[in-house]
């Protein structure tokens, strides 16, 4: 399998602290920063991404996020200068996040179908673990066919989803 194949391990968590092992745009990151996990009732409270210095505290987002809600590859953010943790996003990019949980699937080959599914819809897409997959849709429609096809999905108990956006 290439790059971003299935059943390829993308990231470990360390600690509290989410990280990506191979970020989509890994060659235009040059600078790690840290972003708040909100969800009470998760064992991480921050997610390291890889991004982009634009200005001392402004980056652009290399990575597709696994926890955090609210922010999209490509984003460009705004961070406290000591810490590096995001305050807020400055321009967002457009890209609508994804998330698609495989674990609870009996269908071996469900992973490989999704995965097919999204190259030809032009979507990029990170691996947490085996079972869990972000998927970046970079506009309106790309975001609505990769809904359509993670709904139908579901539909069959093939995966679980959610998106990465609270509003």
């Amino acid at each position: 399998m290439g790059p971003g194949g299935a059943g390829k391990v993308r990231a470990v968590a360390e600690g509290d602290v989410a990280v990506h092992l191979s970020p989509v745009r890994r060659d235009r990151a040059n600078f790690i920063i840290r972003a708040s996990i909100e969800e009470a009732n998760s064992p991480r409270r921050f997610e390291q991404l890889w991004v982009r210095q634009l200005r001392q505290t402004r980056f652009e987002i290399c990575c597709i996020p696994f926890f955090v809600y609210d922010l999209a590859l490509g984003d460009e953010v705004e961070t406290d200068s000591e810490e590096f943790l995001i305050d807020c996003v400055i321009q967002p990019s457009g890209g609508y996040t994804f998330r698609a949980w495989f674990g609870d699937s009996s269908d071996a080959g469900a992973r490989d179908e999704v995965i097919a599914t999204l190259r030809r819809l032009g979507s990029e897409f990170e691996w947490y673990s085996p079972n869990l997959l972000a998927i970046d849709a970079a506009d309106e429609g790309r975001a609505q066919a990769v809904a359509d096809l993670l709904q139908e999905r579901e539909q069959h108990g093939r995966l679980a989803f959610e998106t990465g956006r609270t509003s």
